[in-house]
């Protein structure tokens, strides 16, 4: 699994009861035709990444089928967790 690229917003939290920030992310992936996860369809990958005084994590997230938008059942491996964890943690500082 690779990460071809993404897209990124913070999300509001109008109740103020969330601490921290919180960011959904849907990272492009490039899946390998052999790997499990792989569809023709395509497959992204939507993350809700939360920042606060502690530090920044992974709060949920949801594999996708590109053209169906329809969730496919699978998990990260932890080295695949450990990647989107350092590509989100890079990249959402770059939101207005």
């Amino acid at each position: 699994m690779n990460i071809k690229g993404h897209e990124v917003e913070k999300l509001k939290d109008p109740t103020g009861i969330i601490e921290g920030d919180r960011y959904e992310f849907f990272l492009d992936l490039e899946i390998d035709e052999e790997d499990e996860l792989y569809s023709e369809q395509g497959v992204y990958l939507k993350v809700i990444f939360a920042v606060d005084d502690s530090g920044f994590r992974i709060a949920q997230y949801q594999f996708l089928e590109e053209n169906t938008n329809k969730a496919l059942d699978f998990e990260m491996e932890e080295e695949e967790e450990q990647a989107v964890l350092a590509y989100c943690g890079e990249h959402f500082k770059t939101v207005l």
